[in-house]
């Protein structure tokens, strides 16, 4: 199944079959390593470099002593979380000057990749063996899906006995076709060594965002710490720097036009096996969720500007909103102009046709995709009730304080049975919360996205207090809701708490959640009802697939597992008569700066560097200017962000931080003349760390190449 050929640029590939798949493709286009040396099991290889930050993001480690960069963006919530008005690292920038000064990131974690082994076999033996055994029993799938799991546990258990200090997880690829076991070691002390300030980190902000050209200087530093014996250990003042088996050395060559590169990272979620059936109803979710948050955004970017303690409050709140909301902008408008619908459509009929002139062929996949169909549109109308509801009345944060709460009860009451203490425990979990809330910005949220809801919500999923509060004073609703509930801050809280349990319960922020609960609970049993039939029907259409295309260029999608996938340095032309360059400058940065625009301010500092051409060797020989960012033709999508973008050597050339405007499309589509990765040039990266930030001496752990 799995012995198809490779393309050039396309393809998140799968690290144990490089050998088998890509290692001729990646030589003719230039990579002089081969693929022991970037992915081995008993030898340090590249892969043990490449870590998943945060469990969203990617990272890589870049000295002996523990030192990882990832993107800006990948570190902005510890940032922000870690900021205060009076250190404001997020908006000021920040470097530690030596260890002492590193900042713990509390919730932080980063995970290594220690080896990935193909278990298909194993399973399916154990199914089939089961199913076989249990031939006339009325629940024989049952059974042999329980003995499919017996034999997952039992392959876990014995990985365990010799890896010490990892995690075991057993995760399907190609819907279900294929698995592998995969190993992870994690570790949980990481404190922040430093980052640019937002002007620089952010440049261009949501303007820029999935633009090109992009002059964003999207990176942030770390170090990951360990037990004295280098093995995983909790935070401590003990703790010393992680010996990582292997790190990347830093390229200051730079790149031209045509060069190799490749990515290794942990891209998040692709969509390349999905029906016509499926992609519509995706892009029906999509609209409700970019109403809702455009609705949400505006009241919130507005407060931001009005405040800069809200504006820091409220930063990884717009961010985390506001990167899926374009995106999706973006994905409708990329659909309509490249056709993909359409093109899908014509693919199924393709497909369909190959199916029925072969009984073997339609006897095994001739009923996937009517019954893919049918899943989808007997869901599709809760789906989007489901999605509505949690856009709009769930984001309104006194309605996640009060689940907060009830959940944090539920468990301090399971191991104690002083409710007062009980209460006191929880209040203190919510109490964390309001550290970046503010309560006048919520409640203007809240009239809108209330209103929102009851003027887009089908009859048979309204809440009742709020259908009837439209039908007055929706405002003044609101304002009586904030006023009477305790979930608004941690004093009313914990006035509340003398009073008993009833003071929570009985609140009118906790009896509106209780409603909006009650809703969902019978929205999401219909959305999901057919979710059994949808992931059966799905792996037979994917094994069909790849029958089908059998010798073509395939790969699984995307599922936050370690890929690596490679191209070249390249510019692109988006529309006729315009071609762009596969680089940016400086220059640039002060070509857009506007002192009245917040996304696009420009520090002093910087331009002082610029103007007395203070470069040091992070300038472009060929024209002394310093190189911004580069585009490479590399196949990425969320959760690459952070990754490594490396040359023919495995050195380090810059970070992956974003995908182009013109190819929205690619989660479902590879479009190789438009498709590009937008990348931070690792030359930039140590410029503003060491000539901007004073932080030169962490160049000196690292392992520089010129």
């Amino acid at each position: 199944m799995l012995s198809l050929s490779a393309s050039a640029d396309e393809g998140m590939w799968l690290l144990p079959l490089l050998q088998k798949m890509n290692a001729d493709p990646m030589a003719a286009l230039g990579c002089r390593l081969t693929p022991e040396q970037i992915y081995s099991v008993n030898h340090s290889s590249l892969k043990d470099a490449i870590v998943h930050f945060g469990g969203g993001c990617t990272g890589e480690m870049i000295s002996d002593k523990g030192l990882l960069v990832t993107n800006h963006h990948c570190g902005y919530s510890n940032i922000q979380a870690l900021s205060t008005p009076e250190h404001n690292y997020l908006e000021d920038g920040y470097w530690a000057m030596s260890n002492a000064q590193e900042l713990p990131a509390p919730g932080l974690s980063v995970t290594f990749l220690k080896g990935m082994t193909d278990v298909t076999d194993r399973l399916n033996k154990a199914y089939e063996t089961a199913l076989k055994k249990n031939k006339n029993a009325a629940d024989k799938e049952a059974i042999a899906e329980k003995a499919r799991q017996d034999e997952a546990d039992a392959i876990r258990a014995e990985a365990a006995k010799t890896n010490p200090n990892c995690t075991f997880s057993i995760t399907s690829f190609y819907n279900q076709n294929v698995y592998y076991l995969i190993i992870y070691k994690t570790y949980t002390d990481v404190r922040f060594v430093g980052a640019p300030p937002a002007s620089s980190g952010k440049f261009g902000g949501e303007t820029d965002n999935w633009m090109w050209p992009r002059h964003t200087c999207d990176f942030s530093m770390f170090r990951v710490y360990a037990g004295k014996d280098n093995e995983p250990a909790a935070y401590s003042k003990d703790n010393v720097p992680y010996q990582p088996v292997q790190s990347l050395k830093i390229s200051l060559k730079g790149i031209q036009d045509g060069d190799f590169a490749m990515i290794m990272g942990y891209p998040g979620s692709t969509q390349r096996f999905q029906t016509a059936a499926q992609l519509d109803k995706m892009l029906a979710l999509n609209d409700i969720r970019i109403d809702a948050r455009t609705l949400r955004q505006d009241i919130m970017w507005d407060a931001m500007e009005a405040d800069p303690t809200v504006r820091l409050q409220y930063a990884n709140k717009y961010a985390s909103s506001a990167n899926g909301w374009k995106k999706w902008i973006g994905m409708r408008q990329a659909f309509a102009n490249l056709g993909i619908i359409d093109r899908e459509k014509a693919e199924e009929a393709e497909y369909s046709a190959w199916i029925s002139g072969n009984k073997k062929r339609k006897a095994a996949y001739g009923e996937a995709l009517s019954q893919i169909e049918d899943a989808v549109v007997t869901t599709k109308d809760a789906g989007l009730a489901d999605t509505l509801l949690n856009e709009t009345v769930g984001r309104v944060e006194i309605l996640s304080f009060a689940s907060s709460f009830s959940r944090a009860l539920s468990t301090a009451l399971r191991s104690q049975k002083d409710t007062a203490a009980a209460i006191n425990s929880a209040i203190e979990t919510v109490a964390r919360q309001f550290k970046d809330y503010s309560e006048p910005l919520d409640r203007k949220e809240a009239v809108a996205l209330f209103g929102s809801y009851v003027e887009k919500a089908a009859a048979e999923n309204q809440i009742a207090s709020l259908k009837k509060a439209s039908q007055g004073d929706m405002e003044a609703f609101v304002n009586s809701l904030f006023d009477a509930t305790v979930y608004t801050s941690e004093k009313k809280m914990k006035d509340a708490a003398s009073k008993g349990l009833a003071a929570f319960i009985l609140d009118p922020t906790y009896r509106l959640l209780v409603e909006f609960s009650n809703k969902a609970n019978e929205i999401i049993p219909i959305a999901e009802s057919k979710d059994e039939q949808l992931a059966k029907a799905s792996k037979a259409y994917t094994a069909g697939l790849l029958e089908w295309k059998k010798g073509q260029p395939s790969y699984p999608d995307a599922n936050s597992t370690m890929r690596l996938t490679y191209g070249t340095v390249k510019s692109y032309e988006p529309k006729d008569g315009v071609l762009y360059k596969y680089y940016t400058t400086l220059d640039g940065v002060m070509e857009k700066e506007d002192p009245n625009n917040y996304e696009f301010h420009v520090p002093a500092k910087l331009k002082e560097i610029w103007q007395k051409k203070d470069f040091g060797d992070y300038a472009m020989p060929e024209n002394g200017k310093v190189p911004a960012c580069f585009l490479i033709n590399c196949d990425i999508t969320g959760g690459n962000s952070g990754s490594p973008v490396m040359d023919a050597d495995g050195n380090l050339i810059g970070l992956a931080f974003d995908g182009n405007w013109e190819s929205m499309s690619s989660d479902v589509m590879f479009e190789p003349d438009l498709q590009r990765c937008i990348c931070v040039d690792i030359r930039y990266v140590l410029l503003l760390m060491d000539k901007f930030g004073g932080a030169g001496y962490l160049r000196d752990e690292m392992t520089i190449v010129k």
